[in-house]
Order: structure tokens, then C-alpha cells, then sequence
């Protein structure tokens, strides 16, 4: 379910509270929630899942991000979200694809080379070619 972006950052389709002792397994220490609340009828409230995290000794962030776009306030929280942290990183939206664009932004915002941005995401199963313009700006600083 879990798919590795890199070494310390995975996304995911909507998890589940008893999806939270696999993150725990893994070593997760964060999740990020990119999922907006009532998105649809069968999600996991956030409350819930940062219930079972807290519980589970694991960090919990909400960053949603609805279909409209991106933010750059959203780009800045993701950013500081996955900078920091003495483990990986678990982020999940409804098919993972939201959470991944998010994070492609934040790492070419920091300068990572947009290349090798959009292999990891693709050896991942995830497409960055919608917000790829913007991940150009982003890494040459603009």
C-alpha cells in the first residue's frame, strides 16, 4: 500500500487506522495528511488517523490539498514537514498522487534537480508532468 518516493519519504492512497502500526513498522516517525476532510464518504477522518499516529508515537501533519491546486503556503508546510525528522516520512491523499506532487514542490524548492524529482516519483508509480512547469520554476529559484 505504502510506496516508496525515496529513502525517507513514502506515499499512499487513504489509509486506515490499523494502516498506522504498518507505518510504525516501517520506522515511520511523521504522517502527512494531504487529504481535505469529508473529500468523500469512505475516508478515514484525520482526527482518527492522528489518534492512532499520536498513540502509536508517531507525528502527525495535515496539509490538505484539494483539487484546485497548489499553495505556496502548501509547498512551505510540506517543506518544513519533511525537513527535520530522524526517520522517514509517511504522506497519504486519496490515491497518493497529491501527496507526491506536494512533495516534488517542496524538493524543488529546495534544488533538487527536476530530473531526478520526476524518476523517483515515477519509480514510485507517480506522474509529476502536471505541476512539471512548476517544478522548473521552483528548482531555478523563481
Amino acid at each position: 500500500m505504502f510506496r516508496q518516493v525515496t529513502e525517507t519519504v513514502f506515499a499512499s492512497p487513504q489509509i486506515t487506522v490499523e494502516a498506522v502500526a504498518e507505518a510504525k513498522d516501517l520506522g515511520i516517525v511523521r504522517i502527512i495528511n494531504n487529504r481535505p476532510e469529508g473529500e468523500s464518504d469512505d475516508q478515514t477522518p484525520g482526527a482518527e488517523i492522528e489518534a492512532a499516529a499520536r498513540a502509536a508515537g508517531i507525528d502527525y501533519v495535515a496539509i490538505p490539498v484539494g483539487h484546485g491546486g497548489f499553495s505556496q503556503a502548501q509547498v512551505d508546510a510540506m517543506s518544513s514537514a519533511l525537513d527535520g525528522l530522524d526517520g522517514p516520512v509517511l504522506a497519504y491523499c486519496r490515491s497518493g498522487t497529491r501527496s507526491t506532487l506536494l512533495w516534488a514542490l517542496a524538493r524543488a524548492k529546495a534544488g533538487d534537480n527536476p530530473a531526478v524529482i520526476a524518476s523517483k516519483a515515477a519509480a514510485a508509480g507517480y506522474d509529476v508532468s502536471p505541476v512539471r512547469q512548476l517544478i522548473e520554476m521552483l528548482s531555478a529559484g523563481g
